[in-house]
C-alpha cells in the first residue's frame, strides 16, 4: 500500500483508472460516466435504452458503449468480453443499473413485476460482481460500487420490490467486503436519497395517484421526510463515486453511505 499523505486533489489516482459503469447512458449513471471521464478514467458503460447509447457515443468517443442487460447473463457474458477488448482489464466496477419497479400494495403487485424489479436491480449486480471479481484480482485489487438507496435502510409502503432490491444490495456490500477485502478488493454501496430529475417525479407522481393526493402534495411531503429539505442531484452521488474510487478512498470498505440529505423516513 502507498502510505504517502494524501495531499492536494482528493480525486488523485482516476487517470487511467479502467472502470465499468452499468445503465451508464442517462441519470445517474450518465452523471458518474462523465465525472470519471473528466478525471481522466478510462471507460466501457452499458445500457439498453439505444438512442440513450448513441448520444453517449457521440458525446464521449474515448469512451466504449455496450448494448446489455444486467438481468441476463449471457449479455454479461458479452459485455464483460468488450470489457476485456476494450481496456485490458478492470479496475473498478459500477453497479449501477436497476429500475423504480412497479408501485401498488403488496395483493395487487404482478409477479412478473416484482421478478423483473429483483432481476434487475440485485441479481444483475450479483452477475456482474461474478464477472467482475477474476478481472479485479488479477489487477491487484481495485474497487466495486453498488447503487441502492434510501429505500435500502427504510421501508417503503407500496414499493416493495424496490425496497426489498436495495435491501439486498446491503447484504451483498457487506459479504463481498469481507470476501474481497484480502484481495485487495474494496465493496461499498451508496444509498441516494430523493435525487432530481425525471424517475423521481415518476415516482412522486404514482405515489400521488396511489394514495389519493396531489403532486404537489406529494412531493411536499417527500422534501419534508429530509432533514436538509431539498432534493440532492446526481452529480452529487457521481462525486462519491469518485471520491470512493480515487486514493482518498483507498481505506473505505464494507459501508453503506447515504447520499440523501438525511432522509428520515419514506
Amino acid at each position: 500500500m502507498n502510505d504517502r499523505p494524501i495531499t492536494g486533489d482528493l480525486n488523485a489516482g482516476l487517470a487511467g483508472l479502467r472502470v465499468l459503469v452499468t445503465a451508464g447512458a442517462g441519470g445517474i449513471g450518465l452523471a458518474i460516466a462523465e465525472e470519471l471521464l473528466a478525471h481522466g478514467a478510462r471507460l466501457v458503460i452499458c445500457d439498453v435504452d439505444d438512442a440513450a447509447l448513441d448520444a453517449f457515443r457521440k458525446a464521449h468517443p474515448q469512451a466504449t458503449a455496450v448494448r446489455a442487460d444486467v438481468s441476463d447473463e449471457a449479455e454479461v457474458d458479452a459485455m464483460f468480453a468488450a470489457v476485456d477488448k476494450a481496456l485490458g482489464g478492470l479496475d473498478a466496477l459500477i453497479n449501477n443499473a436497476g429500475i423504480a419497479g412497479p408501485t401498488g400494495a403488496v395483493e395487487d403487485l404482478d409477479p412478473a413485476a416484482w421478478r423483473r424489479c429483483i432481476d434487475i436491480g440485485l441479481t444483475g449486480q450479483f452477475l456482474c460482481a461474478r464477472r467482475a471479481v477474476p478481472m479485479l484480482k488479477a489487477a491487484g485489487g481495485g474497487s466495486i460500487v453498488s447503487m441502492s438507496s434510501a429505500a435500502g435502510k427504510h421501508g417503503y409502503a407500496y414499493r416493495t420490490p424496490y425496497s426489498a432490491a436495495k435491501f439486498g444490495v446491503i447484504g451483498l456490500t457487506q459479504s463481498l467486503a469481507k470476501e474481497l477485502g484480502p484481495a485487495n478488493i474494496r465493496v461499498n454501496a451508496i444509498l441516494p436519497g430523493i435525487v432530481e430529475g425525471p424517475r423521481m417525479e415518476g415516482v412522486i407522481r404514482d405515489r400521488a395517484a396511489q394514495t389519493g393526493v396531489s403532486y404537489a402534495e406529494m412531493e411536499a411531503t417527500y422534501l419534508n421526510r429530509i432533514s436538509l429539505r431539498h432534493m440532492v442531484t446526481q452529480h452529487d452521488v457521481a462525486t462519491t463515486v469518485a471520491f470512493l474510487l480515487s486514493r482518498a478512498g483507498r481505506n473505505i470498505s464494507g459501508q453503506s453511505l447515504a447520499v440523501d440529505g438525511n432522509v428520515e423516513t419514506l
